[in-house]
């Protein structure tokens, strides 16, 4: 008979195998920035700062002793590194060698990129970085008009198309801008450049997904790549047969739904998981990125409305989703006023199970405390406007 799981240990396991609330970590803070890196595999770099941005405020999540400079160190010390994975990344050096598929798969053009390939303008950048050492796209003059493919500079394609194949590496930034340099030059010799093979390739994805996740679906495990269908079958054949995975049915809006989890994550189920404690998400956070899987595993339904037309949206500009006892409690719509040091608290949406008002406003203002500080803000407004919604109307 196949072993299932109720929705609330699905939901502990999930919330567990992604750090959230985060368990005290020992050694260093900075120690603890990395680890939480290598165990959830990316994380991604997003520009928008209506707060901090989504590389430091997903982090700061998992680490409370988190600081902004965490990530400039790691990639200084060549911990992690630059790269795409559903959109830029930071990753874990460690991993470096599965990155060579997408890179390796671009250089042959069996992989599209989203520029032209200009091959003399991108011999003429190499050329340069290789004579003057790392640059910026500004270093690179262009007095004609911008073109086509996001308005870039002709040398600022051949820049993304000769990291995007694996030719260039971006040590560092400066005032968030990239730097490229050599990729020869970036990576120690004790780093494996060895490209892994396709099936490597896809056993690794599915356990370094079910680590971070808890459980998934097939096609959880391989959103962020294109999928080969028959060889990613044929591998989780292979690893349930070998007992590296297992199957176990979780009931989902009424319907057993089949999931592939570790067996050795049934021990997070023996873990407790703290309820008390409130984590406000970024948009971009790992747990959420996903939308569907939310959904389906939490009953949330999340849409970032910074994409949609301001009189379509139903929330706000930028609003962060509120984990609170072991499940999604509602929305908060704030901005950080940098000029000001105000953190402006616009609108809190509460989720209609939410019964505990009392007990969820009480965590909500110890996070906004912590959430303060963590926007460099040395006072917050009130909350203006508080209202309980379900996930497409007002209810009250």
């Amino acid at each position: 008979m196949q072993e299932s799981l109720s929705i609330e240990q699905a939901r502990k396991l999930v919330l567990h195998s992604q750090q959230l609330p985060p368990a005290s970590a020992k050694g260093s803070a900075l120690s603890a920035t990395l680890a939480a890196i290598q165990h959830l595999s990316y994380i991604q770099i997003d520009t928008i700062s209506v707060v901090q941005r989504a590389h430091h405020h997903t982090l700061w999540n998992r680490n409370p002793r988190y600081k902004l400079e965490h990530l400039d160190q790691l990639l200084e010390q060549k911990e992690v590194f630059e790269y795409w994975s559903h959109a830029a990344a930071y990753l874990p050096m460690q991993d470096y060698r599965h990155s060579l598929i997408r890179k390796n798969a671009i250089a042959a053009g069996e992989q599209n990129h989203w520029y032209k390939r200009d091959e003399k303008m991108m011999r003429y950048v190499i050329d340069r970085i290789t004579a003057e050492g790392p640059l910026m796209a500004k270093d690179f003059e262009y007095s004609g008009k911008k073109i086509a493919d996001w308005g870039s500079k002709p040398a600022k394609q051949a820049l993304e198309y000769l990291f995007m194949q694996g030719d260039l590496m971006i040590p560092k930034r400066n005032n968030f801008h990239k730097v490229y340099d050599l990729t020869e030059r970036v990576l120690t010799a004790d780093i494996n450049v060895q490209a892994p093979t396709p099936e490597e390739h896809i056993d690794f994805l599915i356990k370094r997904y079910l680590n971070a996740n808890g459980i998934a679906k097939i096609n959880e495990c391989f959103h962020l790549i294109k999928q080969n269908k028959p060889l990613i079958q044929s591998r989780v054949d292979c690893l349930l047969e070998n007992k590296d995975l297992k199957r176990v049915i979780v009931k989902v809006a009424g319907n057993n739904t089949e999931y592939l989890m570790l067996p050795e994550s049934y021990s997070l189920l023996k873990k407790p998981l703290s309820k008390r404690t409130l984590k406000i998400l970024s948009p971009f956070d790992n747990l959420l990125i996903q939308r569907k899987r939310m959904t389906d595993l939490f009953n949330f339904n999340y849409q970032i409305e910074c994409y949609v037309p301001q009189q379509k949206r139903q929330y706000g500009y930028f609003v962060l989703p509120l984990l609170w006892s072991g499940r999604f409690a509602g929305r908060l719509d704030c901005k950080a006023d940098r000029k000001t040091g105000v953190l402006n608290v616009h609108n809190v949406f509460v989720e209609p199970w939410v019964k505990d008002k009392e007990t969820f406003t009480s965590a909500l203002e110890t996070e906004l405390s912590s959430f303060m500080t963590f926007n460099n803000c040395h006072k917050r407004s009130e909350i203006i406007h508080s209202e309980i919604r379900d996930n497409t109307h007002y209810i009250n």
